[in-house]
């Protein structure tokens, strides 16, 4: 398995990935960065506290990695149906499961590791530059950080599951647009901000969106070799 993974990122040069993963890191930092200065300057009081920054920080991370996603679905298993490249790998003595699940491996380990960075550095960086610049009246607290720390985990291993979801549409037609505008719909409505609420907040939902799209890897493994590419 390792080396089918190892194998699938050689091909498919997902290093480009990894830096696409780290300008995010600084993009995010600096959207946040700007937000909060803005708002400091025009003497806002948007922002009180630091939970309410690192809850737009976590929202903010998960949705872009979500997408991020489904653009490596999209590539890994999207368009090699579609280009019918997979009828290749097909004829290799290896294990379509196996192959398929290598694939859907990298992109759970890709994106829970990816949040997880993100979200420590970007919360690292704001929190540093915050102290410095006094651009929140709260005051950061060690509770908080340890209290931060299990909810990104437990964060990022269910947006993990869930961005395995926009794999259902994708396969329907073996669409690229489908699958990525599937992950943007899924953001949309998930990370949306109503008044400090989102249905993020309602811990069912990111639990069942998760337990959906493991469902839907499951599924795709399962049924892998009933498929056939014409």
């Amino acid at each position: 398995m390792l080396n089918l993974m190892r194998l699938e990122i050689i091909k498919f040069k997902l290093g480009s990935y990894i830096k696409g993963a780290v300008i995010a890191n600084f993009v995010i930092v600096g959207l946040i960065l700007s937000i909060m200065f803005i708002s400091k300057f025009e003497g806002s009081t948007d922002f009180n506290n630091y939970q309410e920054v690192l809850t737009i920080i976590d929202s903010s991370v998960r949705g872009t990695f979500i997408i991020f996603a489904a653009t490596l679905i999209a590539k890994l298993i999207i368009g090699e149906f579609k280009s019918k490249t997979i009828t290749t790998l097909f004829m290799y003595p290896i294990s379509r499961k196996k192959l398929i699940a290598a694939k859907l491996a990298i992109i759970i380990l890709f994106t829970f590791c990816a949040i997880v960075i993100t979200n420590l550095f970007v919360t690292a960086v704001f929190c540093f530059i915050s102290e410095s610049f006094q651009l929140l009246p709260d005051t950061l607290t060690a509770s908080m950080i340890t209290q931060l720390v299990p909810s990104v985990f437990m964060n990022a291993i269910a947006a993990s599951g869930m961005s395995l979801v926009p794999l259902y549409f994708g396969m329907k037609k073996y669409s690229v647009p489908t699958t990525i505008v599937s992950s943007i719909l899924i953001v949309m409505v998930i990370s949306s901000n109503n008044g400090g609420f989102s249905l993020n907040d309602i811990i069912v939902i990111p639990i069942a969106l998760a337990l959906i799209g493991v469902g839907i890897a499951y599924l795709a493994i399962r049924n892998i070799e009933k498929i056939d590419v014409h």
